[in-house]
Order: C-alpha cells, then structure tokens, then sequence
C-alpha cells in the first residue's frame, strides 16, 4: 500500500487485523504513513473517505465478521464517488471458511459486484490490485497474530496514481440557447465552459464550479419558470443530484442533453443522453445573444427577493444558516456539507465565489446518504491540513447518525474544525417532499418528521466536544467568527412546523 501511495491508515481495533495493525503502527513510527484509530468501523470507514476526498489516498483497516459489514456505506460513497479508498479486511485462513469457525462469513466479494475483491492468501495475490482507484482486500490471516518482532519497512512510497478520464473533444456551436449544469465533482473546466460560451451556469455548491460571472445562484427557482421552459441544449459536467428542477430539465424531449465523461459505478445517467462528450465552444466564440444577461439579470431580482422574504421572517430559517456559514468560508478554506436539507439550502445560498480562491465544498454526493458525515467532516479536514478554515453544516438527524465520530482518542490527529448543526428537531425534508403534504399529517410526524428531542449539548459534553447552541443570526455569527480550535459543535436551534409553507413561498417568488 506504501508503494502505491496510501499516505493515510485508518484502524479500528481487532484481534484478527492484528498483524496488519502492528505493521500500521510500524510504518507510521518509520514516517511513512500517517496512523488515525477509531472505535467501530463505519466511522473508520468514513474517516478514511474524507481523507481520500480531500487528495490523499487512504486505506482503512479491521477485522473479520460483522466489523466488514460495517464498512459497506462508505465503500459504497467511494465506490460511486469514485474516491480512491483501499477497504483491508482481516479473514480466517481458507481452510476454516464454511466451517462455523467463531466471526468467520464469506467476505470474498461482501461489498458487491461494484467493488474488485482480491482475496490474498499470498503477499503475491495482490498483483497489480492497488493500481485500482477503490479497491478491497481481503488477507487470510493466520496464527500467530502478533508479531515477534517490530517491522522495519524496507520500502519507498510510491504517488498516489493518477486516474485520467477519457477525453473525446467536440465543439459546440453558438445558437441554441445553452446552460452548463455542474453536478457534483465537476470542477473548473464547468465554469471555463460557461465563460467561453457565453451561457448560464446552473452550479451545485460541491462542483468546484460555482466561481465567477456566471454561475446563477437561484438557477432552480428561474428552471421552473419561463426562462427555464426556453432552454434547449444542456451541457452536464459531474454528478448532478441535488435539484428536481435540473432532472425535470434533463428529463426533457425537446432538450439536447450532452454529457461528459464522469469516474464511479453507474456512470449511465437516469436520463437520455445524446452525446458524451468532453465539450469546449467552437472557434466562433461566445453566444452574443442576450441568453446570459436574461439569466443574470432574473436571478439578480430573484436573489434580492429572497434574500428580503428571509429577512422578513420573525425566526432564524435554515436558508440563513446556511448563507451565514457561506460568507464564513474564507478563501483557502473548506466546508463539508450534509446530506438532505443542509446542502440544499446552502444551493440557494451560496454566493458566486472568487475564482482562484481556493475555496473547497465537500459533500458525499456518490449516494447522497447522510451516515458518516460528521467523520467524513473530521477526515477532510485532516486530509487539508492548510485550510484556512474548516467548517461543516449538518443536520440534527445527520449529526446524531454519525455522534461516535465525535470519539476520539489521545493523541490522535485532530484538525480545527467548526462542526454547524441545524436543529430543527428531526427530518424536516421530507415536509417539502410528497410525505409531508396535509392529507398525511396524521402519521407524518410518527414515520417522517420522527422527533427525537435529544440534547445535542449533553451529547457533546459525553466526548468533551466544545458546544455552543444559539437560536439568532447575530449569535452564529458571532460563534462563526470566534472559533476557539479543535472539534467544535455550533448548534442553531430552528422552526421545522413552517418548512413546507416557507419552502412554497420561496417557489413562488420565481418569475
């Protein structure tokens, strides 16, 4: 793994792993990987995803049994994120397998038919499996399982691998009116493309696309209306999920849709696709009809409207929550979202970043689940050491999902890192979904909303997590602007009984 680039180790205690955990502890005292620990493995799991995410490759460690199943949802996140994660699981030697040895199931291929699965017997069985982005080993381990002797690594590091996406190059001609959609992991060729074009760019907040001019920042507002129903060619970059609106647009018959090249399991798109292609405009340059500054100006409007609607509300609202922890984001700095509410809101919210600034959003978008965030967050914000600042925005049920993150050992590495939950009291999704329409009010609370009532504070006070809760934009921000180093948690308590009728009242402000 050394060899292959894996810079950091994730381990979660076990009898079986033994010998991979001693070589673990071995290479990190020779200077060659960096050694994190956790109590269970799915946040050992997703610890090592936000390291990988944020540019190292990493591989994380356990044993036999049920701690391999307990890896599966962040396997599953790298697998279709495309992230390069190596899953080591410690096995029985092969002569016990079907036997009812103790902790002993078939882990040859648990994680499923998207994860390669090498089971190593032998040193040699591994071949050439590394060079592989996400990869799962599965070593047979044998007594003895603690070494006589420390090892002394006799090896050089290797990079970590490059993985090149293929690239087929076709010109788009000015004519029909276009917008650029950068789903997630898009990056900046989104935004180059956009600008070359002279076309709108409809930017989710992790696509590293949602810099300069052009991205508009109320695109799924403006997609509903009439400048929407006018679209007729759509470019997608990344990994798009996040917006109805966008997959109502992709959906489309009397759309062109062209798509480029994306990395990760599934990469056939849920809608019809004309052309996958990497795009750059033709050589007779931009779109010069007013397509862009009909978007511009609309979303100008827009974006002052809802910004004065927000304003008006007697409560904090989550949307400005999320613009507050938005103007946080120094340039240099990360910010890792959660799944469900909190990265939609940031979508409305988020303002049209500097280019160049160096500003990195984060979110596990592969599968979009909200499990293992609040690792993924400590993760991420290891893996970028120089960050200016690191910040996270969760929600209350995703935090509580993902609370034994917070359980960290001495000694072990720990980032600065300013950790936002929104408390709204449980799942306020799904009032804006069909679940929460009045004919189901009846049980809605009992199966979706799901109140819990826990106190966050106390929870934190549990692992000596520093927690501030507050309830006014002044009070976040003034917690946003004072962090005080380490794992902190800012909680802001909000109203969730009126996020399906705030929610319509935004949709109705759009042309």
């Amino acid at each position: 793994m050394v060899e292959a680039g894996v810079t950091e180790v994730v381990v979660a205690p076990g009898s079986r792993n033994a010998p991979l955990a001693f070589a673990a502890y071995d290479a990190a005292a020779a200077g060659l990987v960096r050694l994190h620990a956790r109590l269970d493995e799915r946040t050992a799991g997703f610890l090592a995803l936000g390291l990988a995410k944020t540019g190292s490759r990493a591989a994380v460690l356990c044993t036999s049994g049920t701690a391999v199943a307990n890896l599966h949802p962040a396997v599953l996140e790298a697998v279709h994120a495309d992230v390069p994660l190596v899953a080591v699981t410690a096995d029985r030697p092969g002569r016990l397998r079907g036997t009812g040895a103790n902790q002993t199931t078939d882990q040859v291929g648990v994680f499923g038919p998207l994860l390669p699965t090498v089971d190593v017997a032998a040193p040699d069985d591994v071949g050439d499996a590394l060079l592989t982005r996400t990869v799962h080993l599965n070593v047979q381990l044998d007594d003895p399982l603690v070494p006589e002797d420390t090892w002394r690594p006799d090896v050089t590091p290797g990079p970590t691998p490059r993985w090149v996406r293929p690239a087929v190059v076709v010109t788009l001609d000015p004519g029909p009116r276009t917008v650029v959609v950068a789903g997630d992991d898009a990056g900046p060729p989104a935004r180059v493309l956009a600008q070359d074009g002279g076309w709108p760019l409809l930017a989710e907040p992790s696509s590293g696309s949602r810099t300069g001019d052009h991205a508009i920042r109320t695109y799924r507002l403006l997609l509903d209306g009439e400048l929407g129903q006018r679209v007729e060619r759509a470019v997608v970059c990344g990994h798009p999920t996040l917006s109805r609106p966008v997959s109502r647009l992709l959906a489309r018959d009397d759309v062109h849709v062209v798509d480029t090249p994306t990395r990760g399991a599934w990469t056939t798109r849920p809608f019809p696709v004309d052309d996958r292609l990497v795009v750059v405009p033709s050589a007779s340059g931009r779109d010069e009809t007013s397509w862009f500054e009909d978007w511009k100006a609309a979303d100008r409007s827009l974006s002052h409207r809802l910004d004065a609607l927000l304003a008006a509300e007697p409560d904090l609202t989550p949307y400005e929550v999320a613009g507050a922890v938005s103007r946080a984001l120094s340039p240099g700095g990360l910010l890792v979202v959660g799944a469900s509410n909190p990265v939609r809101d940031l979508d409305l919210m988020v303002p049209r970043y500097d280019v160049g600034a160096r500003r990195k959003v984060v979110a596990n978008r592969g599968l979009s689940g909200i499990d293992g965030t609040v690792s993924t967050a400590i993760g991420a914000a290891l893996g970028r050491p120089r960050s200016t600042r690191a910040l996270a925005l969760v929600g209350d049920v995703t935090f509580l999902h993902d609370m034994t993150g917070l359980v960290r050992g001495p000694g072990q590495p720990e980032p600065d890192l300013t950790i936002v939950v929104v408390n709204d009291d449980g799942g306020s999704i799904f009032a804006t979904l069909e679940q929460g329409a009045p004919e189901h009010a009846d049980r809605y609370d009992a199966l979706f909303g799901t109140p819990h009532g826990t106190d966050l504070a106390s929870l934190c006070a549990a692992t000596r997590t520093p927690h501030l809760r507050v309830s006014s934009l002044p009070e976040l921000e003034q917690a946003l602007a004072s962090p005080n180093g380490g794992v902190e948690v800012v909680e802001v308590t909000c109203r969730r009984d009126n996020r399906r009728d705030l929610d319509a009242r935004i949709r109705a402000l759009r042309p």
